[in-house]
């Protein structure tokens, strides 16, 4: 099998049960309960009208402009999932238009995220499956290869491995590794309970914000009192 140039199957992926529980939380939780040390790079936007991603990796690599594995990986996926594609950030070609996107909603496809370009904007926005890309072109792409599917990936230096949970919303894309998934759940649903209080009590006028000159004590600032 050469490296580079093959297509494989995925070992395992995350819980249907496990996505939803995930979906009806902010990114921006989910990531601080991961040590705010991981993201798919600012560069990656919602080109969707609204709404949140969730779904189960499909991942793709290929050569910037080249679509011949994305078409592959759209054949193979299973509902639910979310193909995510590097193919190096360049944006010269998309790598998809809106063609390929009904067929991916034909397939029950969750989502796009694409480290490359995309095309017909306006009928992604318009289907608004949720998708995210680093730009626009109307350049069409190339179908000659090579590249791989279902092998690691990597997105503004996260990691992404077949099978993992990806999340996106306006705040960007994240992705949960499959073992820890459970793990992190847990954490970002006690985050997210912790957030709501103290969101209830700015709105009461309860919020304590003496935290805030303890906080730069511990500095060494020094704090003039009136």
């Amino acid at each position: 099998m050469t490296v580079g140039n093959r297509v494989l199957q995925r070992q395992h992926r995350v819980d249907d049960d496990l996505v939803k529980a995930f979906a009806a939380l902010p990114v921006a939780v989910v990531s601080d309960s991961m040590s705010r040390v991981f993201a798919g790079g600012s560069g990656l936007r919602p080109m969707h009208r609204d709404g949140n991603l969730a779904g189960v990796a499909l991942t793709v690599r290929t050569r910037p402009g080249d679509n011949l594995m994305l078409h592959k990986a759209i054949d193979m996926a299973q509902p639910g999932d979310v193909i995510v594609c590097d193919a190096g950030g360049d944006t010269t070609n998309a790598l998809m238009g809106e063609l390929m996107l009904a067929y991916a909603v034909k397939k029950g496809v969750a989502g796009f995220v694409l480290n490359g370009a995309l095309r017909d904007l306006d009928g992604f926005r318009d289907t608004n499956l949720p998708t995210f890309a680093v730009g626009v072109t109307h350049r069409g792409p190339y179908k000659n290869g090579p590249g791989e599917i279902n092998t690691p990936i990597n997105l503004g230096g996260m990691v992404i491995e077949p099978g993992d949970l990806i999340l996106g919303d306006a705040d960007g894309v994240l992705a949960v590794p499959y073992a820890d998934a459970e793990t992190v759940l847990k954490a970002a649903q006690a985050k997210q309970a912790a957030e709501e209080k103290q969101m209830a009590a700015i709105h009461s006028g309860e919020n304590d914000r003496t935290w805030v000159d303890k906080a730069l004590e511990t500095t060494g600032c020094s704090l003039l009192r009136g």
